[in-house]
C-alpha cells in the first residue's frame, strides 16, 4: 500500500546520505519534497505540515548541519517520527479473563463483518471462547454472512432479530452465555454508505446497552481522506478505543493509515491484509515505517517462516535434498503469503531488485504440478528422469517437456547453493547458515557475483 510513498521518501532521502555534509538550504529543499511526498499519498495537510516541522525542529536541535553523518541522522530522525505517526509503541487490545465484548463499528463496504470474523479466528487461536453477534440489521446479507464467518471459523454466532431493542439484545445475550459461557464477545454493528443520525443513534443505544470493553473503528485504507471525517464522527458519538486498517494490501496510497491514527489519537491495533481469514497481523508501527522506508521486516519474516513451520530444512544435507523436499518446502512458503511481498520484508531488497523485477505466482504452481505429477520414487532420486519419463511428467502436468528439464537444471543448481552455504557454516543444515550469510550481508559485502542464487522460474530480472 506505501509503495509510491516509500519509493519516494527512499529517492528523497538516499539523495541526502550522498552529500558528506548538508546546509539549510538543502534541508529545507528536503523537507519541502518529503511534504509533498505525504500529500500525494493522501496524507491529510495538517498531519503532513505537522510531521516536516517536527523533523525540521529536531534536525536543528541535534545540529545535523554540517555534520560528517547528517544524511544518516536525517533518515533516523525521518524514521522515528514515521513511528510516532503511526502510533509509537505498538499496542493490543487489553483483555480480561472474562466479561470481554469487542464492538466493531465503520461504514458500509469498509470490510466491518469480514475483519469481525478474521479477528474471531485471531483470538480463538489464542485460546479464547468466542462468541459472535450479528447485530447488522440494515443489510440484509450481514448476518448471513457472519454466520458463515463464524461457521468457517469454528464459533458460535448469535443473529439480532429484526426490530430488536438493545434491551431484549443484551437479554438474549446473557441467556447465550449462562448456556455457553463465552470470554470474548464480538459485536458486528450496522454500517451505512454514508455516516447519519439515524446510524449514530443506534451504535450509541447498542453499545450503552452492551457496555463494550472495546470500540473498534474498521477503516478502508482506500477512502483515503475520507477516513478522517469518518474517525472524528465515530470518535465523538460511540468513543473508540482503537483502530483497525482493511486493504493494506490494495493499491491505496497510504495516507489513511498516517492520518486517522494522528487525528483521532487512537492506536492502530490491526491490519488486514487479504480477503482470507487468516489476513491479520497486529499492526506494528516500527516494522510499518521501516517498509516504508526500505529497510524492510525482518520480525515479520521470521515470524511468517515460524508459523509456515521451515524446520526440515534446518538438518537438510545437500546432498538428501530432493523433489520431494523442494515440493515441501515450497508449500510451506507458499503458507507465508505471495512470494513478492516476502522479498519486500529483506532489508534494503526492494530498492536492490532491478526495475521490472517481479514474481509470476502461476509459476509456482505449475512447479507444485510438475513435480506432483512425478511418482515418489522419481522425486527422490531426479537422476532416473529420461526422455520417456519427462514426457509422461510434461502430460500429467499440461506443459511441456522443456519445463521439465528447466525444474530439473534449477534443483541442482540449488543443491550446489545449498553445499556453498553449508561449507559458509561448517557442515551445517540450512537453519545453521542463514546467520553467517546474514552476517556477512550486513557487513555490507553482500553476495559475490559467483555466490548468486539461482533464478526460480516466474521472477524476471
Amino acid at each position: 500500500m506505501f509503495e509510491t510513498l516509500g519509493n519516494k521518501l527512499q529517492d528523497i532521502l538516499e539523495r541526502l546520505q550522498r552529500e558528506k555534509t548538508l546546509t539549510d538550504t538543502q534541508v529545507k529543499a528536503a523537507m519541502r519534497e518529503i511534504r509533498m511526498a505525504l500529500l500525494e499519498a493522501d496524507v491529510n495537510f495538517g498531519v503532513a505540515k505537522e510531521f516536516v516541522a517536527r523533523v525540521s525542529e529536531k534536525a536543528v536541535g541535534q545540529e545535523v548541519l554540517g555534520s560528517l553523518d547528517a544524511g544518516q541522522m536525517v533518515v533516523k530522525l525521518v524514521h522515528d517520527e514515521l513511528i510516532e505517526t503511526l502510533g509509537g509503541e505498538s499496542r493490543q487490545p487489553t483483555l480480561k479473563t472474562e466479561g470481554n465484548v469487542i464492538f466493531m463499528v465503520g461504514l458500509q463496504g469498509a470490510g466491518k463483518t469480514t475483519s469481525t470474523g478474521k479477528l474471531a479466528k485471531f483470538y480463538k487461536e489464542k485460546g479464547r471462547r468466542v462468541l459472535l453477534v450479528a447485530a447488522d440489521t440494515q443489510r440484509p446479507a450481514a448476518r448471513e454472512q457472519l454466520r458463515t464467518l463464524g461457521n468457517q471459523v469454528g464459533v458460535p454466532v448469535l443473529e439480532v432479530a429484526n426490530g430488536e431493542t438493545p434491551a431484549q439484545t443484551k437479554q438474549r445475550l446473557t441467556e447465550a452465555m449462562q448456556a455457553d459461557f463465552r470470554d470474548l464477545v464480538i459485536v458486528d454493528t450496522a454500517g451505512r454508505l454514508q455516516i447519519d443520525e439515524g446510524l449514530m443513534d443506534q451504535l450509541a443505544d447498542l453499545q450503552a446497552a452492551l457496555q463494550p470493553t472495546e470500540t473498534l473503528l474498521v477503516v478502508d485504507a482506500m477512502t483515503g481522506q475520507e477516513a478522517l471525517s469518518v474517525a472524528r464522527t465515530f470518535d465523538e458519538r460511540v468513543n473508540l478505543s482503537g483502530l483497525m486498517i482493511t486493504k493494506m494490501d490494495g493499491d491505496a496510497r497510504g495516507g489513511a493509515a498516517l492520518s486517522a491514527r494522528f487525528v483521532t489519537g487512537k492506536p492502530i491495533y490491526f491490519a488486514g491484509n487479504s480477503e482470507k481469514l487468516t489476513g491479520l497481523e497486529p499492526f506494528y508501527p516500527d516494522r510499518v515505517a521501516g517498509r516504508i522506508l526500505g529497510m524492510g521486516d525482518v520480525l515479520g519474516l521470521i515470524e511468517r517462516a515460524q508459523q509456515a513451520d521451515l524446520q526440515s530444512m534446518e538438518t537438510k544435507k545437500a546432498e538428501e535434498f530432493d523433489l520431494e523436499d523442494l515440493l515441501n518446502q515450497l508449500r510451506q512458503i507458499r503458507k507465508m503469503g505471495p512470494l513478492g511481498d516476502l522479498i519486500k520484508l529483506i532489508p534494503g531488497m526492494s530498492r536492490a531488485l532491478p526495475e521490472g523485477f517481479s514474481i509470476d505466482e502461476k509459476q509456482i504452481h505449475k512447479i507444485d504440478s510438475m513435480i506432483s505429477s512425478m511418482t515418489l520414487k522419481e522425486r527422490r532420486n531426479p537422476k532416473i528422469l529420461n526422455a520417456s519419463r519427462r514426457k509422461r511428467i510434461a502430460t500429467g502436468a499440461g506443459t511441456q517437456v522443456s519445463e521439465i528439464n528447466k525444474l530439473v537444471k534449477m534443483h541442482e543448481q540449488m543443491k550446489d547453493m545449498m553445499k556453498m552455504l553449508q561449507r559458509m557454516s561448517g557442515g551445517k543444515g540450512m537453519g545453521g547458515n542463514m546467520g553467517k550469510l546474514g552476517a556477512g550481508m550486513k557487513g555490507g559485502r553482500g553476495l559475490q557475483p559467483s555466490q548468486v542464487p539461482p533464478k526460480l522460474p516466474g521472477t524476471r530480472r
